[in-house]
């Protein structure tokens, strides 16, 4: 039995074919994706990383530092030191690095929580709350926990914790308020966060508070973060999951009703492919079985596949309106990252060819077109042109998708029997 809880059997041909992946993932993790975070987007002056390079990686300036970002970098230099891929210490070094950086500048010293964007030197431009930046903060600081032993690390994470519990969870209706004040007063009116109308629960932060829920509840092993994990598996199984579409859509009131006016009725295939993972993920942490889930995860790759998976070349485009072909054709980054780990749990889950089919075919593509091999790390995206363009870093661009990708697949592909 593997560690994901996944039986993977294949035919000898097949063992050896995806197998041979495993040496040039690990190229592309330790030269191409940590190899460009590091050393030089750790910022020596102020604290923290660095987030604004150009298309060949070229340094753009201070730029400004936000939550998210700046908590992904901490998670991938962590989970890279605790897999021991490279340099332990180094990798150790700047993952604590912006673990201070988080603690001494982006926590309210105040009110408690992440600020979700502060300047160069820590000083806040954003000090609202938003729990898609709370959710990776507790995702860091989870991770980081696990691989160094700092106690006053998983002190913070738990402090973080409850105070999620305590402001942000909605015992009425299920699942967390999203949008706060810097005193955690909930946000009204009509002006939008960086995630959209303050008064809506989104999919796509309850996924990410799936993954950091995970992470956390496997540091602490708290019962309360369990129940919350088992929560958030039923929200992003049920509640997110429009039925005669089988496919997600990302608005919803409070009360989970969805929103599918004008731009909301839409399908991200790559939140919907990394849902999936992540749900096996989630139920593996909690000790709960994933079979009851199989044909719903099934679905949902099927209507990924049938409107945003490019047969020709391989890889998913963007979005799609409900029910037809994908409309936005950009390969992201992040969404060809998790195609590939959500491709390999459903190998290992249901022993279907088409899967290892897409796996190799994605890969390939990212191989050939999303990795810039001469400057370092992915495009941000890929257009139609099979050509990459954008910068390789700023506020919403990390190593953490397509690092945690290379990491995730190397495991998978090593316990592959």
């Amino acid at each position: 039995m593997a560690k994901t809880g996944i039986v993977f059997l294949l035919a000898a041909t097949a063992f050896g074919q995806v197998k041979q992946h495993i040496p040039r993932m690990e190229k592309v993790l330790k030269e191409n994706i940590l190899g460009f975070w590091l050393p030089k987007t750790l910022d020596s002056v102020n604290g923290g990383y660095t987030m604004n390079h150009g298309p060949d990686g070229e340094a753009k300036g201070p730029g400004t530092k936000m939550i998210v970002t700046q908590s992904r970098q901490v998670w991938l230099f962590s989970r890279a030191a605790r897999e021991n891929f490279g340099d332990r210490k180094q990798l150790l070094d700047a993952a604590d690095h912006g673990y201070r950086f988080l603690r001494d500048k982006m926590w309210d010293q105040t009110n408690g929580g992440f600020y979700w964007e502060v300047d160069a030197t820590g000083k806040p431009l954003r000090a609202a709350k938003h729990m898609y930046g709370e959710s990776f903060g507790l995702y860091a600081l989870s991770e980081y926990y696990r691989a160094s032993g700092k106690k006053e690390v998983l002190e913070l994470a738990t402090r973080l914790f409850d105070l999620i519990e305590a402001k942000s969870h909605d015992k009425e209706f299920g699942g967390y308020i999203e949008d706060f004040e810097p005193d955690w007063t909930p946000r009204q009116g009509p002006e939008p966060s960086p995630m959209g109308p303050p008064d809506l629960k989104l999919m796509n932060t309850h996924l990410h508070l799936l993954e950091s829920m995970t992470a956390y509840y496997l540091a602490s092993h708290s019962p309360l973060a369990r129940e919350r994990l088992l929560e958030l598996i039923s929200i992003q199984t049920n509640a997110v999951v429009r039925k005669g579409l089988t496919a997600c859509t990302d608005k919803y009131d409070r009360n989970w009703t969805p929103r599918l006016e004008g731009p909301y009725a839409r399908v991200s295939y790559g939140h919907d492919i990394e849902n999936v993972w992540l749900i096996v993920d989630a139920c593996k942490a909690a000790e709960v079985p994933v079979w009851p889930y199989v044909d719903l995860l099934k679905d949902l790759w099927d209507y990924s596949l049938r409107y945003g998976y490019d047969s020709v070349n391989g890889g998913f485009w963007y979005t799609g309106a409900f029910s037809k072909p994908a409309d936005d054709f950009e390969k992201s980054w992040w969404v060809q990252a998790e195609s590939l780990v959500s491709a390999l749990y459903m190998y290992g889950l249901t022993a279907d060819r088409k899967y290892l089919d897409v796996f190799e075919k994605t890969w390939s593509f990212i191989d050939h077109y999303q990795i810039d091999w001469d400057k370092g790390e992915w495009w941000p995206v890929v257009g139609k042109d099979l050509k990459g363009h954008g910068d390789k870093a700023d506020i919403w661009k990390g190593g953490y998708h397509d690092g945690r990708a290379m990491m995730e697949c190397i495991r998978v592909l090593r316990e592959m029997k």
